[in-house]
């Protein structure tokens, strides 16, 4: 083997050690970029998800809550809350960790009723724990402790409840 052919050799073993060094060095930067853009995705996907479900009870909550949906006493609003757990039950399968906080919100005088009735507000908060899966994204992610790579969603939607219509403008 001659000198020349020996450092042509050399050179194209110096060149593939050199390719393994950089690929060891970029690699895991880029898996890393990889599972948080998968891992955001998945989270965006769960927002969505506890919107939806959030709208849809304060819905269902404002039309329950209204006079022809139950009494303005306690059991009434225990009974909407009752079947508001129950409905919320039926869209996620893990009802137990998920946090339903309900409440009536009182806005501005009613104009039709000269003042003598105010307007309601239905306001549904959901908070949601979603179980982050993919590692790395879970230090940024997560909320504290980080080590549980919970990530907490909360979501607040206000409804107006139902209520008949007092005094028509039209007569």
């Amino acid at each position: 083997m001659s000198f020349k052919s020996f450092k042509v050799f050399i050179e194209s073993k110096a060149r593939q050690a050199q390719v393994t060094v950089e690929l060891l060095l970029v690699l895991p930067i880029f898996f890393l970029m990889l599972f948080f853009i998968m891992e955001v995705g998945l989270l965006a996907h769960k927002i969505i998800v506890v919107n939806h479900a959030a709208y849809e009870l304060a819905r269902i909550g404002s039309l329950l809550a209204g006079p022809l949906g139950g009494e303005k006493d306690e059991t009434a609003s225990k009974n909407v809350d009752t079947k508001l757990k129950a409905v919320m039950c039926e869209m996620f399968k893990n009802c137990n960790q998920v946090t339903l906080i309900t409440s009536i919100d009182y806005t501005a005088d009613d104009p039709q009723t000269g003042g003598s009735h105010r307007n309601e507000d239905y306001v549904v908060t959901l908070i949601y724990p979603v179980r982050l899966a993919l590692p790395g994204p879970n230090f940024f992610l997560a909320d504290p402790p980080r080590s549980a790579h919970i990530k907490k969603i909360r979501v607040t939607v206000r409804m107006p409840i139902e209520k008949p219509i007092f005094k028509s403008s039209s007569l």
